[in-house]
């Protein structure tokens, strides 16, 4: 089994690297391309981040393995809620827009309770297991996924263009030179996307084959192993990126990332996956469920407390994700 973690292991490394050379390439191609940086930020790095999901979860449903593939988008939904905002709070208190607590993040609950309705096929039964995240379930979502694309795309456009207008404003009319860096060659920005997608492919097909296979040997399901193990490995972009935002007093950027990725994999891959290859949950139950909305809940009512997710907060947060998997794994 050393072999197997090991593998594992190089799984996750590959995957990560792949998400990372996917990104720097198409977001240099964006820019050859004089596409507007938010645009880029809001469709390229968001994909970027949340590539390993994609991936994992697409390579697990395709090998049969609907449950790690289920299980690593809701595990990456209570992870990145939980802990995740916990410890970047536990950093530096993280401080919430107005905008951010009456759009952003009931938008997230929202998404939230939708993939709850499509888990499930009868709503008189508290038990979800047998039921099925079916191709149509996942063209609702995709339609769900265009359709708030369009709109933060649109929005985004709208404030850049003001914020723009306002700056030229300030400087008499006259827009200040501002110094970039060189222009990446077509070359290398298209050589690091076909590297970044092959890496991420080798990657993710490693780590579900693997991880399946230790989760056996230890007795695990497919679902616990998804919803701790691999939700772990495929949201080290996000505690990363949302830490280091919030060290730095980016509070903005720290929640925006999780409910981004929030909303992503719920809508986008679950979308893609269910509509690729229909979804069946064995093993994964309604208090799974339950504790990712609950999850996505307590962040928003802690945001109504001066706007302002607290250190103490955080650790509350932490310390319910501790819990939570504790729990996962010892009822695997």
């Amino acid at each position: 089994m050393l072999f197997d973690i090991i593998y594992i292991i190089i799984g996750i490394v590959l995957v990560l690297r792949g998400a990372d050379r996917l990104t720097e390439g198409a977001a240099a191609l964006a820019r050859r391309m004089q596409v507007p940086e938010i645009i880029i930020g809001l469709t390229i790095v968001a994909a970027g981040t949340s590539a390993p999901e994609l991936f994992v979860s697409l390579s697990s449903a395709l090998k049969g393995s609907a449950d790690i593939a289920v299980g690593n988008v809701i595990g990456s939904n209570i992870l990145n809620t939980l802990l995740i905002v916990g410890c970047a709070a536990m950093v530096a208190p993280i401080a919430i827009a107005r905008s951010t607590v009456s759009k952003d993040l009931p938008l997230s609950v929202a998404v939230t309770i939708l993939l709850i309705i499509l888990c499930l096929d009868n709503f008189s039964d508290t038990d979800i297991r047998g039921n099925t995240v079916s191709r149509t379930d996942g063209i609702i979502m995709l339609a769900c996924f265009a359709a708030f694309m369009a709109f933060t795309i649109h929005t985004a456009k709208r404030d850049n263009a003001k914020s723009n207008a306002d700056t030229a404003d300030k400087n008499n009319g006259h827009e200040l030179d501002k110094s970039s860096e060189p222009a990446t060659p077509v070359w290398k920005s298209i050589t690091l996307i076909a590297v970044g997608l092959l890496f991420l492919i080798f990657g993710s097909d490693l780590f579900s084959e693997y991880a399946a296979k230790v989760a056996g040997t230890l007795g695990m399901s497919d679902a616990a192993i998804g919803i701790t193990i691999v939700a772990g490995g495929t949201s080290l972009p996000e505690l990363a990126t949302t830490v280091i935002a919030a060290r730095k007093g980016q509070s903005a950027m720290a929640i925006g990332n999780v409910l981004g990725s929030n909303i992503f994999n719920i809508l986008a891959i679950l979308g893609i996956t269910s509509a690729i290859s229909p979804l069946t949950i064995t093993d994964i139950t309604m208090t799974d469920l339950y504790v990712m909305i609950a999850g996505a809940v307590t962040v928003w009512l802690f945001s109504f407390t001066k706007y302002t997710v607290s250190r103490i907060e955080g650790i509350f947060l932490t310390a319910s994700y501790i819990g939570y998997a504790a729990w996962r794994l010892f009822n695997a």
